[in-house]
């Protein structure tokens, strides 16, 4: 096979996927990694894909954002196996922390039969757990964003100071070995800084796509991080090297 024509087969298959591992993609064209690592880098300068750790990701889409609705479409089977994990994390008497990402809203739907305090700055996550009797449910208010329909701002940053958070689910558009989490919404970022600050137990909510990607704001480091719950496609060099750093590294079957 040519290179223009496995070049073009690798957009295909990134298209298809999401992300792609090097191993793998190897395989599927049956030549060697070393020949797809060239590959990645030509289409990385051609600004085609993003290198990661062990792979390759689609380009972020800069400045935009796929609206909520199609957020909560991606990797559904990802994410519900992502949630199961992190719901045997809470235990009753709790008060937990659910940003607006969707897969956290996914983490909502499988929020176990307890007597919890739930705070969150998502209007979504508040309409799903609004008729459950056994939560004290909690919004912070503050302005409205309409695309990720949440409340971020200073009304919302000034309510966290009431609360001791036990813990704190969240997720962001990327989770980097040096520079840490980022979002692309500057707003966004700030606030969950703010809960990070206030929070016992930081619990990073992200698919394999996720890893070893960088947006435009970071807003906190690995060393805040207390546990990362990922699919079972998270780049295992990726994990290592997470765990090595005393992070808790869970993956979803």
């Amino acid at each position: 096979m040519l290179a223009i024509d496995r070049q073009r087969r690798i957009l295909e298959l990134l298209h298809g996927a999401g992300s792609l591992r090097t191993i793998e993609t190897a395989a599927e064209l049956a030549v060697t990694d070393e020949t797809i690592r060239k590959d990645f880098e030509i289409l990385e300068r051609r600004g085609e894909l993003i290198r990661t750790h062990g792979g390759a990701s689609r380009p972020e889409r800069t400045g935009e954002e796929l609206p909520f609705t199609e957020r909560q479409a991606v990797r559904r089977e990802e994410k519900q196996a992502i949630a199961r994990l992190a719901a045997n994390r809470i235990q009753a008497n709790e008060t937990i922390f659910l940003d607006a990402s969707s897969t956290v809203l996914t983490l909502a739907e499988f929020l176990p039969d307890l007597p919890l305090t739930v705070l969150t700055n998502a209007l979504n996550v508040f309409n799903v757990l609004s008729d459950r009797p056994n939560l004290d449910l909690i919004c912070t208010g503050g302005l409205f964003d309409s695309r990720s329909r949440s409340f971020i701002g200073l009304t919302a940053e000034k309510s966290l100071k009431r609360y001791n958070i036990h813990r704190m689910f969240f997720s962001g558009n990327g989770l980097h070995l040096e520079r840490g989490v980022s979002e692309r919404n500057a707003r966004q970022a700030a606030f969950k800084e703010r809960v990070i600050a206030s929070a016992e137990d930081v619990v990073f909510l992200g698919d394999h796509s996720k890893l070893g990607q960088k947006a435009s704001f970071f807003f906190g480091e690995i060393a805040d991080l207390s546990c990362l719950i990922t699919d079972r496609a998270g780049d295992p060099a990726f994990i290592e090297q997470l765990e090595g750093r005393g992070i808790e590294v869970l993956k979803g079957e």
